[in-house]
């Protein structure tokens, strides 16, 4: 099927996650359009596309992770892009920050996640995509198509590149039991969880594992690695329970405050997550990034030729 040749694409990127737009450009096989970013002394910046767009599809790659100039600079650009007469804009958000505050938890606070949709709607944003959102119900979120990608993609050929025997698949806590069950299905494995509980936020006070972990070779998955004091934790208690080895597989490297410490300190024989948010692993040993690159090169492609994305997906 023929790319939209009416309407032909363009990809641009944000300072901070030009990395992997590169990437992506060189999987769909085009240049990656050409932008700056002015910054001035009070921290304010003011950006541009240094070429034309009018009539196209604009493509704007940029995560959300820390800090917030990330979230502003991809609004200025959705702005930026509507007013130079973009056919349509989409911002590509392989981590969506803010995920975490999608609901009222506790009286008096925000729903963040929600500002945010509001605010890339309120800049002109015709569609988003992104992958592994924190909380599905994110999606209903936005009054525009949001295509949700899965880590699974490029996650289930490495889990069965390591050919493990007595392979169980675990959640970190009972909200990730959905995504855990996923991948427990799909490999034909059984699953355990991890029940929580917390002191505040990145703190965990106590934790139980529920199922049986002994002999076995365990894979921790969920949607983020902040501090890692939660994999961490529930790798250390699944080898005082008999567990041959426990690896963690994560969507999106945080990696903040002394994460690499922790998990050096572990008993995780390794941790391995995508490429959403860049990540030195010269920090740590025991990280093993994945790309998704591809992931949305091919998603970016099936919009273009009005094809089903769905068929991608693997579970």
């Amino acid at each position: 099927m023929a790319i939209d040749t009416t309407h032909p694409y363009k990809i641009f990127a944000g300072t901070n996650s030009r990395y992997l737009a590169e990437k992506i450009c060189d999987s769909l096989g085009c240049q990656l359009g050409k932008s700056n970013t002015v910054r001035f002394s009070d921290g304010e910046f003011a950006v541009s596309f240094e070429e034309s767009i009018r009539g196209q599809h604009v493509y704007i790659v940029q995560s959300t992770f820390p800090n917030s100039d990330n979230m502003m600079e991809l609004l200025l650009m959705i702005d930026a892009a509507k007013r130079a007469s973009a056919y349509k804009v989409a911002a590509v958000i392989p981590y969506f920050g803010w995920a975490r505050q999608d609901r009222k938890d506790k009286p008096r606070v925000s729903i963040g996640a929600k500002l945010v949709a509001d605010m890339l709607q309120v800049a002109g944003v015709d569609r988003v995509l992104t992958m592994d959102l924190h909380a599905d119900q994110i999606q209903g979120f936005f009054d525009i198509p949001v295509d949700h990608l899965y880590g699974s993609t490029i996650f289930l050929p490495y889990i069965k590149s390591l050919q493990l025997e007595n392979l169980v698949i675990a959640s970190p806590d009972v909200g990730g039991s959905k995504r855990a069950g996923g991948y427990s299905k799909y490999l034909d494995v059984p699953m355990v969880l991890c029940h929580k509980t917390r002191e505040k936020a990145n703190v965990v006070s106590e934790m139980r594992i529920i199922g049986d972990v002994k002999d076995k070779n365990v894979i921790i998955m969920d949607d983020m690695v902040d501090t890692a004091g939660t994999l961490c934790k529930a790798a250390n208690i699944m080898m005082e329970n008999g567990a041959r080895s426990v690896r963690a597989i994560v969507s999106h490297g945080v990696m903040s405050g002394k994460a690499c410490e922790n998990v050096m300190a572990s008993a995780l024989e390794e941790i391995v997550f995508s490429d959403s948010i860049p990540f030195d692993t010269t920090r740590c040993s025991k990280v093993r990034v994945l790309s998704i690159a591809d992931l949305f090169a091919d998603t970016i492609t099936r919009i273009q030729d009005q094809r089903s994305i769905s068929e991608q997906y693997l579970m």
